[in-house]
């Protein structure tokens, strides 16, 4: 999920719920429409520094201040989006919007965008050497909602972490903020290359800026940017960026098992139906664009969805009329024989799940792990973070469990980001 106040809401830019269905979809739209508020049209890419630069992936090829903000402004920001017991900053941030080269999943070149948020006093008094986190967010299907365009929880956590003396990186992923096409939801080896490639630009940028990293990278992200947070330590551990290395890892609240709890889950009322709904239309359609599991939406989705959802993930619809055009479960959207498929998967469906399933289980971070979760998360089963402990645990690899108390999902990451900042800035002396 995104990333902000569960009790936030639907900002007045946003069309309105259909008054048919609106009290019956009143939780489904608080949980997926997570931004404080809504940002405008997304910019020209002409705008703010422009480098003419080749097709290498982890080009920066523009970049543009979103905004500043004192340390009593950055303090406000992050307080005021829903954050529990945030430490007041200690100096105040800029925020920038920098779009980058990248690839498609299938391997062509693209452009993608995202956050780099700094801690004041960057230029202008000679190099600083500072770390570097790394922030990969939930899940989002509107392309305007995405941190570098909305001024959202999402560009809140990177206020947290700079206004503590980190370099703050956090990619859209393809397909949102700037990006074109629709987004590869779910695709972890698009989200490994499009947040490793964002941080070879932000590099660059960060130097323009009189920033030097200092090679370690603290990686965390919530919900779907959970997994793609182990994706992106697995790969700096590879050297996938050389010159930088995963620190630590601290994941919030995501699906890293999902053939053995979160789609079991979506089925057998551990998850909210609604909310389970959404997620399995999404993933699906989103899945078939890069590895055609069906021929006609009719083979998956029942009448009448088959003929609406795919329209509906095309980034340009915001999450409240998603959610208003599905049903109330997973049973009244999909049928019989793909319910069967989603639980016992074969052939090119359980390579794709395998892929995504990887990121806890293929490898050994030698970083230290943290495994944040809540209690009461019925967007993300529980089961996912206690099957990702255990598959660490069996490759030597010990990752306790901060358990963030009865905490919903979205709430889970409003308690796990201060405690998060704090554990980080232990690692790196910025007690």
């Amino acid at each position: 999920m995104p990333l902000s106040r569960r009790d936030v809401s639907t900002p007045s830019t946003r069309p309105s719920r259909p008054p048919r269905r609106s009290r019956a979809r009143a939780t489904l739209v608080t949980a997926i429409c997570l931004s404080v508020a809504a940002g405008t049209a997304a910019p020209a890419l002409a705008a703010g520094t422009a480098h003419d630069a080749g097709p290498r992936r982890g080009t920066l090829v523009s970049a543009v201040r979103l905004e500043s903000l004192d340390a009593a402004g950055a303090t406000a920001y992050v307080k005021n989006t829903g954050f529990v017991a945030p430490a007041p900053a200690k100096n105040g941030v800029d925020v920038y919007r920098i779009t980058y080269r990248t690839i498609t999943p299938a391997g062509r070149p693209t452009l993608a965008s995202g956050l780099v948020t700094l801690p004041h006093g960057t230029s202008g008094r000679g190099p600083r050497r500072l770390s570097t986190v790394s922030y990969t967010h939930g899940t989002l299907a509107y392309r305007d909602g995405a941190g570098s365009v909305a001024r959202s929880g999402d560009r809140a956590v990177t206020v947290i972490f700079a206004g503590a003396g980190f370099a703050a990186v956090a990619p859209d992923y393809l397909g949102l903020g700037l990006g074109t096409g629709p987004h590869p939801y779910m695709d972890i080896d698009s989200e490994t290359t499009a947040s490793v490639d964002m941080l070879k630009a932000a590099r660059t940028f960060e130097t323009e800026k009189g920033v030097i990293p200092d090679g370690k990278v603290m990686v965390t992200g919530f919900s779907q940017g959970a997994t793609a947070a182990m994706g992106l330590g697995r790969a700096l551990q590879r050297h996938a960026v050389p010159g930088l290395r995963p620190a630590a890892l601290a994941p919030v609240s995501g699906p890293y098992d999902l053939s053995g709890a979160e789609i079991p889950a979506a089925f057998d009322g551990r998850l909210a139906p609604r909310t389970a709904t959404f997620y399995l239309a999404y993933v699906i359609t989103a899945w078939n664009r890069l590895h055609p599991l069906y021929s006609s939406p009719a083979e998956a989705f029942r009448a009448p969805y088959a003929s609406t959802v795919t329209g509906l993930f095309d980034g340009s619809h915001h999450e409240a009329e998603i959610a208003a055009e599905l049903p109330a479960t997973p049973k009244e959207l999909l049928t019989p024989q793909f319910i069967e498929r989603l639980k016992h998967p074969t052939g090119v469906l359980a390579r794709i799940v395998h892929t995504d399933d990887a990121v806890c289980t293929d490898w050994a971070p030698h970083a230290p792990v943290r495994l944040y979760d809540g209690d009461l998360d019925t967007d993300v089963a529980l089961a996912n973070t206690l099957s990702c402990q255990r598959s660490l645990a069996a490759n030597g690899v010990d990752a306790p469990i901060v358990d963030v108390g009865n905490a919903d999902h979205t709430h889970s990451a409003l308690i796990s980001y201060p405690k998060i900042l704090k554990w980080f800035s232990g690692l790196t002396g910025r007690r």
